[in-house]
């Protein structure tokens, strides 16, 4: 059986195809949806800030339907929810309909660590791919400096005699870059006037609170609420202590200010693109943001957005949290499924970030496909749950084969599910038109939006109806140190609000080694903690790194720019 892609020529790299494509006026792509030049605040020719008084000139336009792009349980190497996403949207627009994306923007970490950029790749990118994963418009740095000026400002209250009281400090610094030697260090040291000594650590700016404020804010009014609620720690009788208290949050929200516009920029086939914000997909709500959807709803006709991870993560965190936040109803979802991941939840190979592919999985083998099927039909039914129309997109690989395809196709037609192949990688939006037109579908289909639990639920039955619904445990296991935290968050008031729950993304459960749909499982809850101006809160299931380590040949080292000044090694 020849492999479905067999006649297509080696791709060039995705910088060579980002460098050679032609890039319309920004005004022109604005322009495509409605929005007016007048509205840019231009950052060099290829990238634009959206003024938020966007918002309400198009406020009686019509919304346009909802979609979220999410995917099957994921190797180390990724799915390709962001290139399908950017093919789709050129697959959209190829047909006639007037799509709109919105993106999280990468984090440094991971574009110098393993897993490079996060433009998309092949014919379906955001572009220029460059500027994007390098620091954009410098959201992020913004970001950083507005979580750090908080630590320099909790310091600062330990220093001039600690008036609040404060005993418990969570609140920790942030850089965006992977340094493992920062995990956990002592301030302080030196002489007395250097400050308190204390032993504190750094998490990466993806996984800080306030990027996740960023994506959650529905206003530059919310946005000063949500800092000001922030709680950087307790007192010896276990009452928060809040930014507000601390004197920081109004500082906080000046330096946020111009970041929580969202970026305008565009596919290579000029299809507008939304760019804001990047939470950690396993520890936050891995989401781009509302204010970039509240701009994008009323764009176009059809709006995409992609929800890190797998189903059981971004897209449980797109229902459950952001969707309510926003007040927006998912219209479907695209669930991207690989034949390498199916393979891979078959059990019988190892796939390691980094690595090349165990050979085994290049050989045709829709035995193994078939026994990783599990996991599609899992993700199939969570977003069945959610009242929401699936569609299986077939993110197709070179070395995959039509029988492999085939078995996918037959799991998810057996589920009742639409599904479609996509080459978008290799032939861009003219390799994603059956899987839009499919998406079209799908969006007419009736919606009976369901989230898993109510706000009026106690946190331990919002978190115990996700583990055993959506992940399809059998219950869950708190730690006494769990225990003891719900109690006292549900006695300060905050019993209402959300959760989420942080655990490994390789997995439904929280141990990476369980591939497919595993059963039988209690879900260990080791830690509970608030993220009150973020407005949840979160179990720890496991150990969650909040600031990864480069490995022994990073990215970054192939990395760097020639005699014209032109990037070199991004991809």
């Amino acid at each position: 059986m020849a492999t479905v892609t067999s006649n297509v020529k080696k791709l060039p790299s995705d910088i060579e195809i980002a460098r050679n494509a032609h890039l319309a006026p920004l005004t022109e792509v604005a322009a495509k949806v409605g929005i007016d030049e007048s509205d840019l605040v231009p950052y060099g020719r290829h990238v634009a800030k959206v003024e938020l008084e966007v918002i309400e000139k198009m406020a009686d336009r019509p919304d346009a339907k909802y979609v979220v792009v999410t995917a099957i349980t994921p190797t180390p190497l990724g799915e390709g929810k962001t290139t399908t996403a950017v093919g789709l949207a050129q697959g959209l627009a190829r047909i006639g309909r007037k799509p709109v994306l919105a993106l999280r923007q990468p984090s440094l970490g991971p574009v110098f660590g393993i897993k490079g950029g996060a433009a998309g790749g092949g014919y379906s990118q955001v572009v220029p791919m460059e500027t994007l994963n390098l620091h954009l418009t410098g959201d992020f740095h913004a970001i950083t400096a507005a979580h750090n000026l908080l630590a320099a400002m909790v310091a600062n209250h330990l220093h001039f005699g600690n008036e609040l009281g404060l005993d418990d400090i969570q609140w920790r610094r942030v850089m965006d870059m992977n340094d493992r030697s920062l995990r956990h260090i002592i301030e302080g040291c030196g002489a007395k006037t250097d400050g308190v000594t204390r032993q504190t650590g750094f998490d990466i700016t993806a996984a800080s609170e306030v990027m996740v404020i960023m994506a959650l804010a529905t206003s530059l009014a919310d946005l000063r609420k949500r800092l000001g609620r922030i709680v950087v720690g307790f007192t010896t009788a276990k009452k928060p202590v809040t930014a507000e208290e601390i004197g920081a949050a109004g500082a906080m929200a000046a330096l946020l200010k111009d970041a929580l516009m969202p970026n305008l920029m565009q596919t290579l086939e000029n299809t507008p693109a939304f760019i804001h914000t990047g939470p950690f997909g396993n520890i936050a709500i891995g989401n781009s943001s509302i204010i970039a959807d509240r701009v994008g709803i009323k764009a176009g006709d059809i709006l995409l957005t992609e929800a890190g991870f797998a189903a059981d993560m971004g897209a449980e965190r797109f229902f459950n949290v952001k969707c309510r936040a926003a007040g927006l109803t998912p219209q479907a979802a695209v669930l991207v499924a690989t034949v390498r991941a199916l393979k891979s939840h078959s059990g019988r190979y190892e796939v390691k970030a980094g690595k090349p592919l165990p050979e085994g999985m290049l050989q045709e083998s829709p035995e193994d496909v078939e026994a990783g099927c599990e996991n599609l039909v899992k993700h199939i039914q969570i977003i069945r749950d959610f009242g929401v129309q699936p569609v299986v997109a077939i993110n197709a690989f070179p070395t995959d084969f039509d029988s492999e395809h085939d078995v996918i196709r037959r799991t998810a037609e057996k589920m009742g599910a639409r599904v479609a192949v996509s080459t978008h990688v290799a032939d861009g939006g003219e390799g994603a038109m059956e899987l839009a037109r499919t998406v079209v579908e799908a969006c007419e289909d009736e919606v009976h939006f369901t989230p898993t639990y109510e706000f009026e639920d106690s946190l331990e039955e919002k978190i115990t109806k996700i583990a055993t619904k959506v992940y399809g445990a059998d219950g869950v296991e708190l730690s006494p140190a769990a225990a003891k935290s719900l109690k006292l968050y549900s006695d300060q008031g905050y019993g209402h609000l959300p959760v989420l729950i942080a655990k490994t993304q390789m997995s439904l459960s929280h141990d990476a080694s369980l591939k497919g749909a595993p059963t039988g499982w209690t879900l260990p809850v080791r830690e509970v903690r608030l993220a009150a101006g973020a407005g949840y809160v979160y179990a720890i299931c496991g150990n969650m790194m909040t600031m990864p380590g480069l490995s022994k040949s990073p990215a970054a080292m192939r990395i760097d720019i020639d005699d014209e000044g032109n990037v070199q090694g991004l991809f």
